[in-house]
């Protein structure tokens, strides 16, 4: 018998149990954490109206939350917090009595098998909207926000936490918070290193919804130059030398090449973030129809994972296990 001279790869996508059969990408909730908006002062819910279906969270609203999230498998959950007030330095975020430190034992007491992470940083919590202290230039002080973000992490860890995830974009930071959370007994919780985290202006409905945008200037400073891909990895590296257990990327969408390059270069576990910009634009198409909502969400977070990310943060990921 004769054999053809092309091949029929058409034969292994004949039926969906053919398909799921040879797929080589698997996307489970438990590979999405959902995150958070937990405010001061809030009873219930309030919209977060450029992020369609996202809505800040009251304490009171937290426990429904959580149980609804675990019942669905998701992952965890990482918290972001709107204090009651804020000043120079940011003394809300490592207070005993934050929102954030208020929050973890109402979501652990309801679904204790959630996992709870952490954001470490201080622009939601300082009244000039930026990551640290600063100097009287205007300018932000790398050295003196260290300690400042090793006591929130510290905070946060002694409120139950389970990561902790500093996201500031301070250098050394890593470093600090390692040596503080050990210092202090936590040698066991972990480090999720917003490693690689790009000057980005796909940020903007975040900083909505945290009400963390910047009073004046902006945080390209401190934050990734999207150009450099290879200090990307520079940076991922020195905060693996620094004692991080785990290391994202963000962006998602529009750093995949980043998160390839990630994932080929290191052993540790690769988070990315699929931020508000992303899940905005997708969001916007979706409602007025000219996106089918979940065709569109299951290939944008396969991409994710399909690019090398173990972990995805996610607005999308109640939608997405919903539909499964």
């Amino acid at each position: 018998m004769e054999l053809g001279t092309f091949a029929r790869h058409r034969r292994l996508r004949s039926s969906e149990a053919m398909r799921r059969l040879v797929r080589e990408t698997e996307l489970t909730p438990a590979h999405l954490i959902y995150p958070l908006f937990v405010e001061a002062g809030l009873s219930g819910r309030s919209p977060i109206p450029s992020m369609p279906g996202q809505d800040r969270l009251g304490i009171d609203a937290l426990a429904d939350e959580a149980r609804r999230l675990a019942r669905l498998g998701i992952g965890g959950v990482m918290l972001f917090g709107l204090p009651a007030a804020k000043d120079d330095t940011g003394s809300g975020a490592w207070a005993a009595d934050g929102i954030v430190q208020q929050a973890i034992p109402r979501i652990k007491d309801a679904a204790p098998d959630l996992l709870v992470m952490g954001d470490v940083c201080l622009c939601e919590y300082t009244s000039h909207g930026h990551c640290g202290p600063l100097r009287p230039d205007g300018s932000v002080d790398n050295d003196a926000a260290l300690p400042l973000l090793a006591e929130t992490a510290v905070s946060l860890a002694r409120a139950g936490c389970d990561v902790i995830a500093p996201s500031d974009m301070m250098d050394g930071r890593v470093l600090a918070i390692r040596r503080a959370l050990d210092a202090a007994g936590f040698s066991d919780v972990p480090i999720l290193s917003y490693a690689a985290k790009f000057a980005s202006a796909f940020y903007g409905p975040f900083r909505e919804a945290a009400d963390s945008a910047p009073a004046f200037g902006d945080r390209r400073g401190y934050q990734m130059d999207p150009a450099n891909a290879r200090m990307a990895l520079g940076e991922v590296l020195a905060d693996l030398d620094q004692g991080a257990d785990m290391v994202m990327v963000k962006p998602a969408l529009p750093y995949l090449d980043v998160i390839r390059a990630v994932r080929e270069a290191v052993t540790v576990p690769v988070a990315a973030y699929n931020v508000s910009g992303e899940y905005s634009m997708l969001m916007a198409a979706i409602e007025r129809g000219w996106l089918d909502g979940g065709r569109i969400i299951d290939e944008a977070l396969t991409s994710i994972r399909r690019a090398g990310a173990d972990i995805i943060i996610t607005y999308h990921a109640k939608q997405w296990a919903e539909r499964r």
